[in-house]
């Protein structure tokens, strides 16, 4: 099992799995934000970590940026990194802003 925030701070390569404005597979919902995963790393649902995308408003394939928070879901086992621009920091209010499209269904801490 892959910790979540063993990336906090690390530049990681991530790969698209839902691009900005899909659907959600199973739910009715429209992805806000660009949605990835790291490769090779089992998370604590037993599939990939998956991570939001803050500041990119255009589709893009794959990337090495940098971790900077970890949504940490206090009812579901399913941590989600927040990962941005090497040189972009957002605060907490804006990470709960952003990814609040999905995460207003689960109770969660942000872990710096």
């Amino acid at each position: 099992m892959d910790n979540s925030k063993d990336f906090l701070g690390k530049e990681i390569t991530i790969k698209i799995d839902r691009p900005l404005n899909s659907n959600h597979p199973k739910h009715w919902f429209k992805y806000e934000l660009n949605y990835w995963y790291v490769p090779n790393t089992i998370s604590w649902d037993s599939e990939e970590l998956d991570a939001y995308v803050l500041w990119v408003n255009e589709v893009i394939e794959e990337f090495n940026w940098k971790c900077i928070a970890v949504i940490h879901r206090t009812n579901d086992d399913d941590d989600k990194l927040i990962v941005v621009p090497i040189w972009a920091e957002f605060t907490d209010e804006e990470i709960r802003n952003l990814t609040n499209f999905q995460e207003q269904y689960f109770k969660s801490i942000i872990i710096r």
